[in-house]
């Protein structure tokens, strides 16, 4: 892999690139197609109800089902909305979403591109996305949408501080942002994994990344008991699909971070254990993850919009500003 990296493009190399970005996107449209199912099993099975079950073996097309009546409804555009920008959130939520998995390494090489600035890549490019909905909210000239907008504006924003910092100890260990790097520095036994000398981080991490996924207990954009579906009220078909499409790569990329900067990627949780692929055990860490995003949404209730800005402000942020200061006099007086 490293080859393609270090000598000059050709298109050899874009066919190849082309190649591995379709390859990518096959793999995280299955993702969100059975993530979406596994998460109603899970939620059912976690509040005593069955699920899907009715459409294919053990409902499993259920998913498909809902994707192929997406597609085919009416595509509806309110007579009042900005039409440009109504059409273009959408592809403007879901194009960066897509890119930020170029930085997600799955195994020593097994690499798309490898920056040495990799979590700020992520961090930039879902900026885009909170843009993308702003945009929704005003262009569908309805003030549900707006609202949903504005706090998802100020959600966002306000979490993406915290999320930025929560790794800052991370970097400062490892020595470097590139996730490649993060991961070889936790080789060796599980002990050695980031999760366990910055867990006060790890904590942060998942707490603002879940708020940045916009998901239960922190959907204030879309509360649809006071907002009925917050920024996307106006969108329907596959424009609201693009939406939810967006939600479910984010959860697939927050999951793969997570797995690198605290749970040591692809390594096994002890050297004799490596003869197992490394794709293999980035996959059980990755599903762990995921498994506890869909825990969280079957048990905890919404928080009010001031409990949720005071979390961000009055909480996490201090708790990274002291992981980040704990982390210094670690590395100060152990090395």
């Amino acid at each position: 892999m490293d080859r393609y990296f270090n000598s000059p493009v050709s298109w050899g190399h874009v066919g190849i690139f082309a190649l591995e970005a379709i390859a990518a996107l096959a793999v995280v449209i299955v993702f969100v197609t059975y993530a979406i199912y596994f998460e109603r099993k899970v939620i059912g099975w976690m509040q005593f109800r069955i699920g899907p079950n009715r459409t294919g073996p053990l409902g499993l097309l259920q998913t498909v089902a809902d994707v192929a009546k997406l597609l085919l409804k009416e595509d509806t555009i309110p007579a009042r909305a900005d039409k440009a920008l109504f059409i273009l959130a959408p592809a403007l939520a879901f194009v960066p979403s897509f890119l930020v998995l170029a930085i997600i390494p799955y195994g020593l090489h097994l690499p798309f591109a490898d920056l040495n600035v990799g979590f700020l890549y992520y961090i930039a490019l879902s900026g885009v996305t909170t843009i993308a909905i702003v945009v929704a909210g005003w262009a569908s000239n309805n003030k549900y949408a707006l609202l949903g907008g504005m706090r998802s504006a100020a959600q966002m924003i306000s979490y993406e501080v915290p999320l930025v910092m929560s790794i800052v100890g991370v970097t400062m260990m490892t020595g470097s942002l590139n996730l490649r790097e993060v991961v070889l520095h936790q080789t060796g036994y599980f002990w050695h994994w980031n999760f366990i000398p910055q867990i006060l981080g790890f904590a942060v991490f998942v707490v603002a990344a879940v708020s940045e996924l916009n998901r239960t207990p922190f959907d204030l954009p879309e509360a649809e008991s006071e907002l009925v579906a917050g920024y996307h009220v106006e969108y329907s078909g596959f424009r609201f699909a693009f939406f939810m499409l967006s939600e479910y790569i984010y959860m697939y990329a927050i999951a793969c971070l997570a797995t690198i900067l605290f749970l040591g990627g692809w390594n096994p949780p002890f050297p004799q254990l490596d003869f197992i692929p490394g794709l293999i055990w980035f996959a059980l860490k990755f599903a762990v993850i995921v498994f506890f995003l869909f825990w969280i949404r079957a048990t905890l209730p919404r928080l009010r919009v001031d409990q949720l800005m005071g979390m961000a402000w009055k909480v996490l942020l201090p708790l990274a500003i002291l992981n980040i200061f704990l982390t210094a006099l670690g590395i100060e007086w152990w090395g």
